[in-house]
């Protein structure tokens, strides 16, 4: 049997997009981001961002819509979804000419983090709670 998990932590780069599949299954589109950061030696700082397309599914893309904005900060547990013509990233290019690709994931399980403070939300709106996990079935 083979297996694959992939663990990301990062910021929501833009609030979430909701939609129904024809069948009424709720399916949420997330972009997340993902810094490290270090020290080179000649003492300048470096620092590289990686960028997700997280899809949740069911009770999870309802709860994404509802609880995560743009900032938010959030752990997803999933595995890479392979492009089906490179069998890797989706890669196209920019309006520039450059190349972009994205990894694409499909989320397992979803835990926001950060508390109340962190969230970037209006005041009055609906919170999680600190940290608020939802595991859910996907439609595959």
């Amino acid at each position: 049997m083979a297996y694959q998990k992939l663990i990301i932590v990062g910021n929501l780069g833009r609030d979430p997009e909701m939609r129904y599949m024809p069948d009424g299954t709720p399916v949420t589109t997330l972009s997340i981001a993902t810094s490290r950061k270090w020290n080179n030696p000649d003492g300048s700082k470096g620092e590289e961002t990686t960028w997700f397309r997280v899809t949740a599914w069911r009770k999870q893309a309802e709860t994404a819509a509802q609880y995560l904005t743009k900032g938010r900060q959030v752990m997803i547990e999933g595995r890479l979804t392979p492009d089906k013509a490179t069998g890797g990233p989706k890669i196209w290019t920019r309006q520039d000419g450059t190349a972009g690709a994205s990894f694409e994931v499909t989320a397992d399980r979803l835990v926001l983090l950060g508390g109340r403070g962190e969230t970037g939300g209006a005041p009055g709106t609906a919170e999680a709670p600190e940290e608020y996990e939802v595991e859910g079935d996907i439609p595959f």
